[in-house]
């Protein structure tokens, strides 16, 4: 195996989850990803970018999403095949902590020349914690690491100090070393996003496996597209809000990518794979004129196929009309997070019922294929009622849209872990919060706990752990209820969701009563007789994740389209 200059690697959430005896739970019920989490961050593909038009030779490896689809994968030996001078592991997403460090501890064993990379918004909060870890060469801080990462990567090759690299955190002589924050950019502009790349890899590398973005993406293709880093929301319980990314980031404001680029990316994108592209972002936060400049770009373009469009608050029917104006498809995605407005006040979202309503009927009048809304469990102010309560408003508007079958309401606990420069992470008592993990060490450790109860690492100061987990499942059943009342559902598919709901609730005692037993011998015996139940349970324990997905061909449809884009279409060189 020929030698990469550096290789990124995605590690499962708990590495190795195919032995352990862990009950996820729902957790990841409204994500593409199991609860594995084996999508890697879109940063991945720009950082790969930036470096192979420096001529770097990239590659990246979904070791979590190839233990997926494998269950005999040898992952030492894998990893002991590579040859790279620099191995990246993103620990973007804290649920990653106990994957990410245990592959980077294997990498490090088996390649103890080799330089091991830290990166990714976990990776920067928690910087001066992981640096400790003897796995743990570098960390990469910040939301925009390409152009840092293009020094560091020259820097290493010649043999200079790194002392000049922007916002790397390093060892030398067995003394940490942070150098300053000073890679910031102001926008997103800089960055010449070749989508063609990863199809060049894995033909380079005879790999569509390890290069995959989730398990099932070769079935269900889903792409991104992104308008912004950063954020002007300032939501409580957030690691992306305004706050944390000052806070941790070392940004002031938002840096957006124009519009204009937005449009050309989703054209490039289309050109390559037919497939929904989902905008991240509301291209509204920088203001009207910037949706405008969006839209019109989109329709200059030709823009077709499925565009997914992301809405932080209500938006005027003007908004869905030029959508239907500029889409042949096109979806939205809103996270109005709760029903009652002072939860969602508690929680930084300001907003009213009666002009999210509003917003509602007025995509649906639009043509607006599917509106995919989400309510979340285990929020400041909310009680078991309210998280409940959100099926009875569900109710509501289906009537108030003539039971229209485009809307789709869905509810899951908020996540595992509160995110790390948040509001509620940093004040938890000003905001209802008890937390049980602070620093990166807890969190890597509560990941072990078989139940998924315990791996929580908050509670609110309404609702315990245990009242969280079971409201989680009382709101979904309440939720399939209307959802047979307005024909999304048939009866028995509801008799098999709930029995499905029973089972993940009466897993879950029996799971607590094997950790109660003494004997070690007999409470890992007891676990892995109930492992096989866990991982029927592992995705869709209480919303059906295919209801999710937006219609897409597979991928390997779209071999003919790629390859003729790759003939034909230029190569984007960075900026």
């Amino acid at each position: 195996m020929h030698k990469e200059d550096i290789i990124f690697l995605h590690a499962p959430s708990v590495y190795d989850f195919r032995k352990r005896s862990i009950f996820y739970g729902p957790v990841s019920d409204l994500v593409p990803s199991t609860p594995v989490f084996e999508m890697y961050p879109f940063g991945f593909t720009t950082m790969a970018n930036r470096l192979d038009c420096d001529g770097y030779r990239v590659r990246i490896i979904n070791l979590a999403s190839m233990m997926l689809n494998d269950r005999r994968l040898d992952v030492e030996a894998l990893i002991g095949r590579l040859r790279s001078n620099v191995f990246g592991i993103d620990l973007h997403w804290l649920p990653h902590a106990h994957g990410a460090l245990a592959i980077a501890e294997m990498v490090k064993r088996l390649h103890p020349d080799s330089k091991v990379l830290f990166g990714g918004f976990s990776s920067s909060y928690f910087q001066e914690e992981l640096i400790n870890y003897p796995q743990a060469d570098m960390v990469l801080r910040g939301d925009s690491c390409e152009e840092p990462l293009a020094v560091l990567m020259a820097a290493l090759e010649k043999g200079d100090d790194l002392s000049k690299v922007p916002n790397l955190t390093w060892k030398r002589d067995g003394r940490t070393i942070v150098n300053p924050m000073a890679h910031v950019p102001e926008d997103l502009d800089h960055l010449e996003i070749d989508y063609g790349w990863i199809i060049r890899s894995v033909i380079r590398h005879r790999d569509l496996k390890g290069a995959k973005p989730f398990k099932d993406w070769d079935r269900y293709p889903l792409t991104a597209v992104f308008t912004v880093r950063g954020c002007s929301q300032c939501c409580a319980v957030c690691g992306g809000s305004c706050g944390a990314m000052g806070r941790v980031l070392g940004r002031s404001r938002p840096a957006f990518r124009s519009p204009e680029k937005v449009a050309q990316d989703i054209a490039d994108v289309q050109a390559y794979i037919d497939a929904p592209v989902f905008v991240v972002g509301d291209v509204r936060q920088k203001g009207d004129d910037y949706a405008e400049r969006f839209f019109r770009r989109c329709r200059e373009l030709g823009v077709d196929g499925n565009v997914v469009l992301e809405l932080f608050t209500p938006a005027p029917p003007s908004f869905f009309e030029e959508a239907k104006r500029t889409f042949h498809r096109y979806s939205i995605q809103f996270s109005p997070d709760s029903h009652e407005e002072k939860v969602r006040y508690a929680l930084g979202r300001r907003f009213d019922n009666t002009s999210m309503e509003k917003s509602i009927t007025a995509a649906l009048s639009n043509d607006c294929q599917r509106f995919d809304m989400f309510f979340m469990i285990g929020l400041p102010e909310q009680t078991s009622g309210s998280a409940i309560g959100s099926a009875e408003y569900t109710r509501k508007l289906y009537s108030q849209n003539n039971n229209d079958k485009r809307l789709l309401v869905y509810t899951s606990p908020l996540a595992p872990f509160l995110d790390p420069g948040s509001m509620a992470f940093e004040s938890p008592e000003r905001f209802g919060y008890r937390l049980f993990a602070r620093t990166l060490e807890e969190h890597r450790s509560r990941l072990e706990s078989p139940n998924w109860r315990d791996v929580l690492s908050y509670e609110t100061f309404n609702l315990s752990r245990d009242q969280i987990v079971q409201a989680s499942y009382d709101a979904a059943d309440r939720l399939n209820d209307v959802r047979v009342e307005v024909g999304l559902m048939t009866v028995e598919e509801k008799r098999l969701r709930e029995a499905r709901s029973k089972d993940a609730r009466q897993l879950m005692k029996e799971v607590e009563s094997a950790m109660r037993l003494q004997d070690a011998a007999s409470r890992e015996e007891t676990l892995a007789r109930l492992k096989q139940r866990g991982e029927d349970l592992m995705e869709s324990t209480i919303c059906q994740k295919r209801d999710l997905e937006w219609d897409s061909p597979s991928v390997f449809r779209s071999i003919p389209r790629a390859m003729y884009a790759l003939m034909f279409r230029r190569k984007p060189r960075s900026g």
